[in-house]
């Protein structure tokens, strides 16, 4: 354990006792707001940024460690491993180091290269390799035995290149040179498959496509397999930008060579090595290796698609509420109309309609005079457009709205309508707006993202927001992880109004879930407002430790104690009374 947490301090440059502070909260229940805000004196004041990361870093290494024992058990299992090999596999520091050292003592099915050693062949292989002076049929003759399934020399030949055709291929140094070499001069290629050229028009820039390996973009690769996923694409992995010289070892076949001292000196086996190396190269190290660096290509591009993915959903999240101002939200559409809900301040819907200024029925006028008429009577201040189908003329329309009303002084402002389908169709909103139509819903959405934008959002399951590149070709579980991550922080770096938060807003916070934070909803529905934060430790199943986490990031406004509406923790506020309590040192002078 020592061991992971000196690791993970190098890596985010800290000391290692602040690393083994976090990880102690961590183990204990705490959440990374909580330790980021709350606990900063433990951990050296690492932050939520660097918590994440070595949230994450101490889930892959712990893992690792995992597989690490499970693979030096195996091996001595089988009693074959000795100091060597064991100083080897504990020096592995990744998970497919480990893999390639573990590979050539992973139970498998029998192979060719296991059944040519139980006819006993793997004396052939070796005098092959060592001696290549000796000529390959005359070396191999004496190992022909029909008893052993080894009818002639040939047998006995294709015997041999099985045994050393796995034990290039199970060399872990090499394969990690290869495979790091390859990386770094292979090329990405991909055609276009016969007769998929109509079907794939959106892939035409990838028809005859190449370009290295190490300068492909994360969103250019998410397209090349989503091109293949989708039967337009065919895609291929060549080794190095020039194919080698006919009848000429390549790049990578020299590599192998070298590795197993074998070179064409004119010898009666030099032949027989060479074409060995070749068959190895083409038949297995190079078919893994193009599977290694597929899987490479894709986890580097999945991992900037969701951090992209992320980032742009901490901005939605993160901007600027408009406030608790009387919002009209209007949800574009041509044939369907324009869906129109009004907020007053609170959040509270108090009136919807739809209207219909767009193509095919062109009312303009009628739609601007009821707009004008619920502008007037809700008192509204804020116009809330969505993005979607028909936004610019419905952004027209607005205009027009608040130059006919200039004494309302109205602001209309374009909003991001992703999700707002998602959440109108859900079950929450079902249980919330339950006598609206499923597209008056949207409406309301938009008008409320306006006005509060996490507090709305977070209704909605963060994939269905829609700001990131492929997200349904990304690892879902992998996605959520990160989303919730960015969800969780959003929450609590903002903090939470514990009397009027929804469930999902209130499920977000530190130390309390989807199960709590109904309790917590219902008690206060039950009850009455919270009056201090105290006062929550009368909700069932709200216990301490969950008290402890959640309590800093909830607010009560207008509470009994001013300091309940600040971030300020209650156990901050007990140590300051326990400490202004203390009587005071006399002074001796």
């Amino acid at each position: 354990m020592a061991k992971i947490h000196h690791q993970i301090a190098q890596e985010l440059g800290v000391r290692d006792e602040q690393v083994e502070a976090a990880v102690t909260l961590l183990d204990g229940g705490a959440t990374v707001p909580f330790i980021a805000r709350y606990r900063k004196e433990l951990t050296g004041a690492l932050d939520d940024a660097q918590l994440r990361t070595l949230e994450e870093r101490l889930t892959y290494l712990r893992e690792l460690e995992e597989r690490r024992t499970a693979v030096l058990n195996s091996i001595r299992e089988q009693g074959k491993l000795d100091a060597a090999l064991e100083a080897q596999i504990l020096a592995a520091d990744s998970k497919g180091r480990l893999e390639d050292i573990y590979l050539p003592y992973k139970p498998k099915r029998r192979t060719k290269a296991e059944i040519a050693k139980e006819a006993g062949l793997e004396p052939l292989a070796d005098l092959l390799l060592t001696k290549p002076e000796n000529e390959p049929n005359a070396t191999a003759a004496p190992f022909v035995n029909a008893e052993k399934q080894v009818a002639d020399v040939a047998a006995a030949l294709d015997g041999a290149r099985a045994i050393l055709v796995e034990r290039f291929a199970e060399d872990a140094d090499l394969i990690g040179a290869l495979r790091e070499e390859m990386w770094s001069n292979g090329i990405m290629a991909s055609t276009v498959r016969t007769g998929k050229k109509t079907d794939g028009e959106k892939f035409k820039d990838y028809f005859d496509f190449s370009e290295p390996l190490p300068k492909l973009p994360s969103h250019r690769i998410l397209a090349l397999f989503r091109g293949e996923k989708e039967e337009i694409l065919d895609l291929a992995i060549k080794p190095e930008a020039q194919e080698p010289v006919i009848g000429q070892p390549g790049l990578y076949e020299l590599r192998i060579m070298n590795r197993f001292a074998i070179s064409s000196q004119g010898r009666k086996g030099d032949k027989w090595l060479t074409e060995t190396v070749r068959w190895a190269w083409r038949t297995k190290i190079q078919i893994h290796l193009n599977i290694d660096l597929r899987m490479r290509l894709w986890t580097a591009a999945e991992t900037e698609a969701v951090r992209v993915f992320a980032s742009n959903l901490r901005d939605l999240l993160l901007a600027a509420p408009a406030g608790p101002r009387a919002t009209m939200g209007l949800d574009p559409g041509y044939r369907t109309g324009v869906k129109v809900a009004v907020i007053d301040a609170t959040g509270k819907v108090v009136a919807h309609t739809a209207i219909f200024p767009h193509e095919p029925q062109r009312r303009w006028d009628e739609s601007l005079a009821i707009l004008g008429k619920l502008a007037i009577e809700h008192g509204v201040e804020l116009i809330a457009i969505g993005n979607g189908t028909a936004s610019r003329e419905t952004d027209k329309l607005a205009t027009e709205l608040v130059k006919r009303l200039p004494e309302r002084k109205m602001t209309k402002i374009v909003v991001s309508e992703a999700g707002a389908s998602v959440y109108s169709a859900s079950a929450f909103a079902s249980n919330e707006l339950p006598d609206l139509d499923v597209t008056i819903r949207g409406a309301v959405s938009i008008a409320r993202r306006l006005q509060d934008p996490l507090a709305e959002l977070v209704k909605i399951d963060p994939k269905a927001i829609g700001v990131g590149q492929y997200q349904h070709d990304l690892g879902e579980a992998k996605l959520a992880r990160s989303l919730d991550a960015v969800v969780e922080d959003c929450v609590n770096a903002v903090g939470v109004d514990a009397n009027t938060a929804s469930v999902p807003l209130l499920s977000r916070v530190s130390g309390i879930g989807q199960g709590l934070a109904q309790s917590i909803v219902q008690h206060r529905d039950a009850n009455g407002p919270f009056k201090s934060r105290k006062a929550l430790k009368d909700v069932p199943r709200l216990g301490p430790k969950a008290f402890e986490q959640c309590a800093g990031f909830l607010r009560i406004s207008n509470g009994e104690d001013p300091l309940d509406s600040s971030g300020v923790h209650p156990e901050a506020i007990r140590w300051c009374a326990a400490f202004s309590r203390r009587p005071r040192a006399i002074s001796r002078r």
